[in-house]
């Protein structure tokens, strides 16, 4: 390792070298062949030689005087104080510290920000992806540690399976045409109906409505629908996004909101999502973390992923928090492998008028 120092000036240590030099010099005592061995700054090595050698000789500590006197006091915590400098000034000169400034907040308006979401949700046709889910709450009677598989086709078909760690199926939810079909081996029971009735299943359901939510997110977040409205206000480095329910025919009331949706102000992606009940009460909170690229965005977008306003690549939060707003659970998946856009086989997908117990396994492994 070599560093360098200019000259071997420009600090306190050697500031009093050279008053130490000037005055050793005037004695005559430094020309001595008996005076101690001197060492010199300048281009310095591990190995202690001195390359580029600068004309400010430097004495050792033992023998310094200043005004004539061994340094005693002030003089001697100065000087100590100028010691534990010196290697500062070696790193300076050794090795920069690069700062990284975190760029700007960019602007938006509700309208960028609404065409932005319908943009992201139509760039993913399909996808599948490996996960793994950790589930915390009251009577939750499958595993609160599993694995699982996902696959996705717009616009709302969606199988998702658990497996335990050797492999053996937990779960299997499938969901499409406004329909759902839940099998759960352990159990021994098949559960089918509207998805909105996950909720009358009690706390059994409410696992698997949060993954539902947590879901839509990795491939999405859901759009604004026809007829609802918006109203964007900036939240410190965020902007929120409400989004209003329609008003009702002769409604003099104010619209409520359904959804609220945080944009991250540097990248716009989507870090977070409440869910609002008809009271207006959080039903749940979707927190959005660890952003990966996943695939080459389409050109042409509103507002793309760099501040240059170039197709910048697709990302997707790995790190998915769903909680809920009555504190009946929580649900982290952690994903390991996401694919955009794949080919899908009828099988991969299920269905939701399955009549058969049984479904294709999926070996959990790396995705084709």
């Amino acid at each position: 390792m070599r560093c360098w120092l200019r000259n071997g000036v420009g600090g306190p240590a050697s500031v009093l070298a050279q008053r130490a030099q000037s005055e050793g010099e005037a004695r005559g005592g430094w020309n001595d062949s008996r005076a101690p061995a001197t060492r010199t700054i300048g281009m310095c090595s591990l190995d202690g030689r001195s390359r580029n050698h600068s004309h400010h000789p430097v004495q050792r500590m033992e023998g310094v005087r200043l005004n004539g006197k061994k340094a005693k006091g002030k003089s001697w915590v100065s000087f100590t104080f100028a010691l534990y400098l010196l290697p500062l000034a070696f790193l300076a000169g050794c090795a920069g510290w690069p700062w990284r400034s975190e760029p700007p907040l960019r602007e938006a308006t509700a309208g960028q920000l609404t065409d932005l979401l319908r943009e992201r949700e139509a760039a993913i046709q399909t996808m599948k992806g490996l996960f793994r889910a950790q589930i915390k709450g009251p009577g939750i009677s499958i595993a609160q540690r599993l694995e699982g598989a996902m696959f996705y086709r717009r616009p709302n078909a969606l199988r998702l399976q658990g497996f335990d760690q050797l492999g053996g199926e937990l779960f299997e939810l499938v969901l499409g045409e406004d329909l759902y079909r839940l099998r759960i081996p352990s159990m021994g029971r098949v559960y089918a109906g509207r998805p909105a009735e996950l909720e009358r299943m009690g706390e059994l359901g409410r696992p698997f409505q949060l993954s539902i939510w947590a879901m839509s997110g990795a491939v999405g977040t859901a759009p604004v629908s026809n007829g609802e409205r918006v109203r964007l206000s900036e939240d410190g480095d965020r902007y929120r996004l409400d989004v209003l329910a329609p008003k009702e025919n002769g409604s003099s009331e104010a619209a409520r909101p359904v959804r609220r949706i945080w944009f991250e102000r540097r990248s716009f992606q989507v870090v977070q999502e409440d869910r609002l009940t008809l009271a207006g009460d959080v039903e749940a909170t979707i927190f959005f973390e660890d952003f990966r690229p996943v695939g080459a965005s389409q050109p042409g977008g509103t507002l793309t992923a760099d501040a240059s306003g170039l197709a910048g690549p697709m990302l997707k939060p790995f790190k998915i928090t769903t909680r809920d707003g009555q504190g009946r659970g929580t649900l982290q998946l952690t994903f390991h492998e996401l694919v955009p856009n794949p080919t899908l086989r009828p099988e991969e997908l299920g269905s939701v008028r399955a009549n058969s117990e049984h479904s294709a396994f999926i070996t959990i492994g790396k995705l084709g």
